[in-house]
């Protein structure tokens, strides 16, 4: 049976281990990660958290909303073993009729029904060798690359603070940055995080925000200024995460890839495409 528990209710031992040990494991899906992202969420619980599907919703004049949370690319059932499709389409069904507008995308590991949209992400699964793992970066990338090794350039450890300056004065866009520095601040508690600056001469070009779970590596965020993208800044980022975690047997997941532009710069490295659901309903419906 699946039943309705909101938050607060919640058994938190018992949620986490669900989604630590199931097929679809997320980050993006445990509780002390969607208690920032998410202003509110409930889960739809199978049985004795047999499965599990985090709701993450909003109310603005009166009306309650499901919708994706900033930093959450993925969400969609959890389970501790594999649900036919028929299970998987009784969590939509249960979502209750008083969110009158839901927008919720899925994970890779969910069914894609005829009444889902889909998205694009990439991947990339980190061999044992590096050179293993070259080979597959087009002539392209290649040549990006060398240029920002000929450049000199450098990896260390910088700060969210400084990649959030390069990201105001040098991107259009805006994000919650509040939302991100609580982020922040708990994942190095928990140890799953990299902050990696892209460095020519003790000078900061860019950098990128890795989040670190069990199986994957989730570039979560970069910015780059345009100087770190004249000297291929984000090429040598990569190339050197990617070389710098061998061995580990890891997933690079690039959190992305719809914009053409940047689907094709995850492609040159060899990634590999992966469709997840995303599941809209503007009224209440039968699935």
């Amino acid at each position: 049976m699946i039943k309705y528990v909101h938050r607060k209710d919640l058994e938190v031992d018992k949620y986490n281990f669900c989604i630590e040990n199931s097929i679809q494991t997320r980050v993006y899906a445990f509780s002390w990660y969607l208690d920032i992202v998410a202003n509110n969420w409930d889960v739809l619980v199978l049985n004795d958290y047999e499965a599990v599907m985090p709701i993450p919703w909003n109310k603005k004049y009166g009306i309650k909303y499901i919708t994706q949370p900033f930093f959450c690319q993925q969400l969609g059932v959890f389970s501790l073993d594999n649900l036919s499709k028929n299970q998987q389409a009784s969590f939509l069904t249960k979502i209750p009729k008083k969110y009158l507008k839901v927008t919720l995308n899925l994970n890779t590991e969910n069914y894609i029904f005829s009444k889902t949209s889909k998205r694009l992400n990439y991947f990339l699964n980190i061999p044992d060798a590096y050179k293993q793992l070259y080979k597959n970066f087009s002539k392209g990338r290649k040549h990006a690359i060398k240029v920002g090794e000929k450049q000199g350039l450098e990896l260390n450890n910088t700060s969210v603070n400084h990649l959030l300056e390069i990201h105001n004065k040098h991107y259009q866009f805006q994000i919650p940055e509040d939302m991100l520095l609580k982020l922040i601040t708990i994942a190095k508690i928990k140890n799953c995080i990299k902050i990696i600056g892209v460095f020519k001469d003790d000078i900061l070009l860019g950098g990128a925000i890795f989040i670190v779970s069990k199986s994957r590596i989730i570039y979560l965020f970069s910015v780059f200024t345009d100087k770190g993208r004249k000297v291929q800044a984000s090429s040598f980022l990569i190339s050197s995460i990617l070389k710098d975690n061998k061995n580990v047997g890891k997933v690079l997941d690039f959190e992305g890839g719809n914009i053409q532009n940047i689907g094709k710069f995850y492609r040159s490295f060899g990634a590999e495409e992966e469709h997840y659901a995303v599941f809209n309903r503007t009224f209440y419906k039968a699935f």
